[in-house]
């Protein structure tokens, strides 16, 4: 039995990535969600007013890997700390979030966030926003795969290349 789970980390040009090679993922789309436009554009998203998220939809096998485990990768590679913003990347639609499909994933969600705050994973407050998923599109064909089929764009070599590169050190384990 498959699930999904929606990941706000910044680009999603760089999430997507990375959880590509993720084991037990089976699918990742890039898109937008939980803002008030009726199926926004990028151009729309990118203006902040939307209010949608860049995302990525993950469908994922719970027996291959956990809920932990994903929102472990997730994260290793964006700043959870920094509202509205991910390095250069600054606006609404870069903030961080994990919306839920099954509020059993929105609940595990928070008790770990609790647990590893606790545990002082993070020298400033976090600021990843936990709520279920509501109006997802995917985002344009040209946006999906984008790191894989343009390796050589710069955006890509700055910012994607080493996240894609500190997963693959950090969660060997968990590499497809």
């Amino acid at each position: 039995m498959t699930e999904v789970l929606v990941l706000g980390g910044g680009c999603f040009w760089c999430t997507h990535a990375v959880f590509k090679e993720v084991r037990g993922v089976l699918a990742v789309e890039s898109g937008y969600c939980n803002g008030h436009t009726p199926a926004p554009t990028y151009e729309e998203v990118c203006t902040g007013r939307s209010g949608h998220c860049e995302v990525v939809k993950l469908v994922y096998e719970p027996a291959e890997v956990s809920l932990k485990d994903l929102l472990e990768v997730f994260f290793q590679i964006h700043d959870p700390t920094t509202p509205n913003r991910q390095g250069h990347d600054i606006g609404t639609q870069y903030r961080s979030g994990i919306y839920w499909t099954l509020p059993a994933q929105g609940e595990q969600a928070q008790q770990l966030l609790q647990a590893w705050t606790t545990q002082g994973y993070w020298d400033q407050p976090v600021v990843t926003e936990i709520a279920a998923l509501a109006n997802y599109h995917a985002a344009e064909d040209y946006h999906q795969d984008f790191f894989a089929k343009n390796p050589g764009q710069g955006y890509c070599q700055a910012v994607a290349a080493p996240k894609v590169a500190k997963f693959r050190h950090a969660f060997a384990r968990l590499m497809k």
